[in-house]
């Protein structure tokens, strides 16, 4: 659907069916209509995140990698594995040649902060994605019914989600309700004052170079209310499950070592999460805090060339593992013979009892929910 009509860019394009066919999607249309009128207003959800896509000979770009990484480094690291993987997959079909071609692409990103890579004819890309979430109200939306969430409590980790093998696509037929709401996301720029210029005069420009735009499978993250305003506090997990279990395990294990807990409240937070997992509930009130768990829209926009990369003004503080590692080195961190100081001894014994204490926490917590599960 465009202005346009038939003479648009394929990228530009995006794509409406009054009804999707499948009884599960045209639920899920339904009830993305019906959070417009709940949760009325879109707002960033917490900066860019960064995935690998590989270009695809049918069209299109495959999401190959894990999605919620806050930098971009994080994703050319992730482009050097997937290289690696595949040469040992040419190792193991006796291929030699193609792969010390893929271990010399993995060498290139060890060293070098590339954001594209082709080898063998296959072009690989990081590529960003914006996160928004709705609000009204109540706050932020929560998951919706029809939102996938297969794993058992404490499992999580298990389901992978649907952004990994997605394919970013504009021409692809969406929903109405998708629709409408990727031709709100794409015009979207950052308000004047509420950013740094340069990060507005990027989101300005990504108007013209990159004005289409696909929806990424939702994701999940949980919020918490504090001093007048909601604040995520943990990386989005690909279900709602995914994401009480980061919650619970807070609770059960982190919070007790990191903020020193007492006795009466680490059995409070242990109550707390008892609950989370008996009731699979999305919302709780934590020292006083809602914390909800909440519903994050990604949206990965595309130019001519495909989707947009990292932008200049995207925080990028991290090195190359290669130069990281060298720099490491130069400052005699790796150094053997070099003699502690006293500060370093106790940081070191320190972080040795947390470790030892997370352990114990977390088998504590992971005796107890098999002792539920066979119950």
């Amino acid at each position: 659907m465009s202005e346009h009509g038939d003479q648009v860019p394929g990228y530009r394009m995006i794509r409406m069916e009054a009804l999707p066919e499948a009884p599960a999607a045209a639920l899920a249309d339904v009830e993305a209509w019906q959070a417009r009128k709940a949760y009325p207003n879109v707002l960033g959800g917490g900066g860019a995140v960064f995935g690998v896509a590989e270009e695809l000979e049918t069209g299109g770009w495959k999401i190959v990698s894990f999605f919620s990484t806050p930098y971009p480094q994080g994703a050319r690291d992730t482009m050097a594995s997937t290289f690696r993987g595949l040469a040992r997959t040419a190792e193991d079909a006796g291929d030699t040649a193609t792969q010390r071609e893929w271990l010399r692409g993995a060498e290139r990103l060890d060293w070098e902060a590339v954001d594209e890579v082709t080898v063998l004819d296959r072009r690989f890309r990081v590529i960003r994605g914006d996160q928004f979430i709705r609000m009204g109200p109540t706050g932020p939306e929560p998951p919706r019914p029809s939102d996938p969430d297969p794993a058992k409590v404490g499992h999580g980790y298990e389901y992978r989600g649907r952004t990994t093998g997605f394919v970013i696509d504009p021409y692809t037929p969406t929903g109405m309700s998708e629709g409408i709401l990727r031709m709100e996301l794409l015009s979207l720029v950052h308000a004047p004052g509420t950013t740094p210029a340069a990060v507005r005069r990027d989101s300005r420009r990504a108007l013209k170079t990159h004005p289409g735009g696909v929806l990424l499978p939702a994701e999940f993250t949980a919020a918490e209310f504090s001093d007048g305003h909601w604040a995520p506090t943990q990386m989005t997990k690909s279900s709602p499950q995914g994401s009480r279990d980061a919650l619970t395990n807070y609770l059960r294990v982190m919070a007790p070592v990191m903020e020193q807990l007492d006795e009466e409240t680490k059995a409070e937070y242990g109550r707390l999460a008892d609950r989370i997992d008996a009731e699979r509930c999305d919302e709780i009130v934590i020292d006083g805090c809602r914390t909800r768990i909440v519903r994050v829209e990604r949206l990965v926009r595309v130019g001519p060339d495909g989707p947009e990369g990292p932008r200049p003004s995207d925080p990028d503080p991290e090195l190359p593992t290669a130069v990281q590692e060298q720099q490491l080195r130069e400052e005699g961190v790796f150094d053997g013979d070099r003699v502690l100081s006293d500060e370093e001894i106790e940081q070191r014994r320190i972080a040795e009892e947390q470790a030892k204490e997370f352990l114990r926490l977390f088998e504590e917590q992971r005796r107890k929910r098999e002792a539920a599960e066979d119950s």
